[in-house]
């Protein structure tokens, strides 16, 4: 009998051990969530922009060392594409290239009657800069590239010449999302000198032309190399 009661009292005492522990609190931490993706400006990217740009070109008669000047100005838009690498901290720096079309003329009256044209642009530039998050502030510059319409009525001649020059600026981009982008820049523009042989005319007209844009565009970052990834506990 007393065997029986003492076997019934551990069974018992076994079972409410049990339940209690059931009801105390756990220690166990909760289940951590999937890490999070962190925005990085790393990859390649392609877009498109839109601006106007105004400059100077300076023109000189050969043949009499007369001189003077036009204004050109005009719309520009194109397309761009490029690659960017960002380091562990802050740092971003990479490549572009872009072509585009423009409005940009002008006509002038010394020290010959014509007009200038740039219907063509294009650059490859390097971009370097720091981020701040999902806003970019950059520097760029590199080689242009441009093609030049030049009419001279009264003689009946045109031109199409090509310049090669350098172009300096920067800008400011801000990620909407983890890709797209928005952008504003500022670049000035130097191009070579170029000579004109008015085969009709047979006098030689040197061209010298800067000019300063301003456009404003947007980016489609594409998703490789995949952003890096931190967990948050």
């Amino acid at each position: 009998m007393i065997r029986k009661l003492l076997a019934t009292s551990i069974v018992l005492a076994a079972v409410s051990g049990t339940a209690l522990a059931a009801d105390l609190p756990s220690s166990r931490a909760p289940i951590a969530p999937p890490p999070l993706p962190v925005f990085s400006w790393a990859g390649g990217y392609a877009g498109a922009q839109i601006g106007y740009q105004w400059g100077k070109d300076n023109i000189t008669n050969q043949a009499t060392f007369g001189t003077g000047s036009a204004s050109p100005s005009g719309v520009v838009g194109g397309l761009h594409t490029g690659y960017n690498w960002e380091t562990s901290g802050f740092f971003v720096f990479g490549g572009e290239a872009d072509i585009e079309g423009s409005s940009y003329s002008s006509s002038y009256t010394t020290p010959i009657v014509g007009t200038v044209k740039s219907p063509i642009q294009g650059s490859i530039r390097a971009r370097a800069g720091f981020a701040v998050d999902r806003v970019l502030f950059f520097a760029t510059g590199g080689a242009e590239f441009a093609w030049f319409k030049d009419t001279y009525p009264a003689s009946g001649d045109t031109q199409k010449p090509s310049k090669v020059g350098y172009t300096v600026g920067g800008g400011v981009e801000y990620a909407l999302t983890n890709n797209w982008s928005v952008r504003g820049e500022y670049r000035y523009i130097n191009f070579s000198s170029k000579n004109d042989s008015l085969l009709n005319a047979g006098i030689p007209i040197t061209h010298q032309d800067t000019e300063n844009r301003v456009d404003v565009g947007f980016s489609y970052k594409f998703d490789w190399p995949v952003a890096p990834v931190v967990a948050k506990y």
